[in-house]
């Protein structure tokens, strides 16, 4: 879809790479055509700090003097690497179908270590640990999570206790419509402080 009055057009295409540390990355258009411009802070907007390398994408982009850049990010999909998937022991052979309707549950990574391959994080309003694992993470169209990041989680009871089995950006399980209307507090490269919104719905 192409916009002649803005000269905005709707790209899909995979991320070639991203690096959040210098705050960009660029996508490769599958219909051909030079490579797009990703700044973390258009990534920053859809609700993800980073994203996988080879991560499916649809965005909104416009042409500059410098080359086209994206201007907003309409959806990301998990890489396509055919048998390179790392399959994990506690998800067994839960069908992709059952975990799609699992519900979404905010929460707060409470650290996460790439190198190690796995951290935890904190459904809203609960104490206890849920474990994120580095695939499911890829699986999910990211790359890392830094601590105090506002994420969505579908959860599973595994054979070590709860477990993530997809990540998702932080809105994904709230309700717009649910949320009375208090200005989220915002730190650089953070979603918003859930803990100044008190009334959240799961979808």
């Amino acid at each position: 879809m192409n916009d002649t009055k803005t000269g905005v057009r709707t790209v899909t295409g995979r991320v070639k790479w991203f690096d959040p540390a210098r705050g960009f990355g660029f996508i490769v258009d599958e219909a051909g055509g030079s490579d797009i411009l990703l700044h973390a802070n258009v990534l920053r907007n859809f609700g993800q700090g980073s994203i996988a390398d080879n991560a499916g994408i649809t965005v909104l982009v416009q042409a500059t003097p410098r080359g086209s850049q994206a201007v907003e990010v309409l959806a990301v999909m998990p890489p396509v690497e055919g048998d390179r998937s790392v399959e994990l022991e506690d998800l067994g052979n839960t069908p992709l179908e059952m975990i799609e309707t699992l519900p979404i549950e905010p929460a707060r990574v409470k650290w996460f270590d790439k190198a190690k391959g796995f951290g935890f994080a904190n459904i809203f309003g609960k104490a206890e640990d849920v474990f994120v694992h580095v695939e499911v993470l890829r699986r999910s169209g990211l790359a890392d999570l830094t601590s105090g990041e506002a994420v969505s989680l579908r959860i599973i009871e595994g054979k070590r206790g709860r477990m993530a089995v997809a990540v998702m950006p932080w809105d994904a399980g709230i309700s717009r419509e649910a949320v009375r209307v208090v200005p989220p507090l915002r730190e650089p490269g953070r979603g918003p402080d859930l803990s100044v919104r008190k009334v959240a719905v799961q979808r």
